[in-house]
């Protein structure tokens, strides 16, 4: 039954995430009542995704020194200055600004996995990429955020690296630790089974964060629209980006779906939580609509790199 469930989560997805969104925002004060859960809620989300992890998922970056490096810097440096870019000049509003920002800074996602063995990328690449990225967030975040809010904007940085740590790293190495200790056998017993409560732990978040957002979605305008609008570009453009230097840099096909799905998905619901807890409630918006069109891009472009690319070593 609980494998049914989350074939059904992982099927619907790209409707259950906007309809959690929706409910968040007509449940207005029960959402608000539950924001202490958040932060459990994605430490269990974190555990659960990293149950497929191993220690020795860190030794690639030897094999792969520049890839893993580059990928890096793509998600946190070239894509937020992009993003940064645009907003300033789309919209004249520092909070959305950080927002947007906040939206792309956030670690690659580790649902990135599921597409990466979809399209057969290399598998042991992109593991590897996501637990170095992961446990790199908690420093690489605070600090990308203390550049873009500056003195506007009071942002307690040493709370934040607590609380990620929290939520990201320990739950992380705990994963990690269950993993090797009962040498994959806990994992394989379980994994399945703790997969469908992980996506509901998911909807959860976004339906009590939402709520914080609330007043801003009710009145439906012209600004509302644009701001989807350019949560939409910045989400097609880190996929198309990604494509691009995968196809015509890197050539190796495993290589270009490992980088082309890390690059473009985002741990999105670690973005909502810092959001909510760190900033006012305006800069969660452009971070909660990225929840929005992750999955629906990640189907569309699995679709496109593998009409158009011959597979090579597979």
């Amino acid at each position: 039954m609980l494998e049914k469930l989350n074939v059904f989560l992982q099927k619907y997805i790209a409707i259950l995430t906007p309809l959690s969104l929706v409910l968040g925002v007509l449940l207005e004060n029960i959402g608000q009542n539950l924001l202490f859960l958040v932060s459990w809620l994605f430490a269990f989300m974190t555990f659960v995704g990293s149950l497929s992890m191993k220690f020795k998922d860190v030794k690639i970056f030897v094999k792969h020194p520049v890839l893993i490096l580059f990928t890096i810097v793509f998600l946190h440096l070239l894509m937020p200055l992009w993003v940064y870019f645009l907003s300033t000049i789309i919209f004249d509003d520092h909070l959305l600004t950080v927002g947007f920002v906040l939206s792309v800074a956030v670690p690659t996602g580790v649902t990135s996995i599921i597409w990466i063995n979809i399209c057969k990328g290399n598998l042991p690449l992109g593991l590897s990429i996501i637990l170095i990225d992961t446990l790199l967030s908690p420093f690489v975040m605070p600090l990308m955020l203390h550049i873009v809010s500056g003195e506007k904007i009071q942002l307690d940085v040493a709370s934040l690296i607590l609380n990620l740590i929290l939520m990201i790293v320990l739950p992380t190495i705990l994963g990690i630790i269950v993993n090797e200790l009962s040498k994959g056998e806990i994992p394989k017993k379980f994994g399945k089974k703790l997969a469908p409560f992980s996506k509901l732990c998911l909807f959860a978040v976004i339906m009590i964060n939402s709520s914080v957002i609330s007043p801003y979605l009710k009145d439906f305008n012209t600004h509302l629209i644009s701001v989807l609008l350019l949560v939409l570009l910045i989400a097609v453009s880190g996929y198309a980006f990604a494509l691009i230097i995968g196809r015509y840099i890197l050539k190796d096909y495993p290589q270009m779906i490992t980088f082309v799905f890390t690059g473009g998905m985002r741990n999105i619901a670690i973005g909502v939580i810092v959001a909510t807890t760190y900033f006012p409630s305006k800069v969660a918006m452009p971070v909660v609509f990225g929840m929005l069109f992750q999955q629906v891009l990640a189907s569309i472009f699995s679709k496109v790199i593998t009409k158009r690319s011959v597979p090579q070593n597979i």
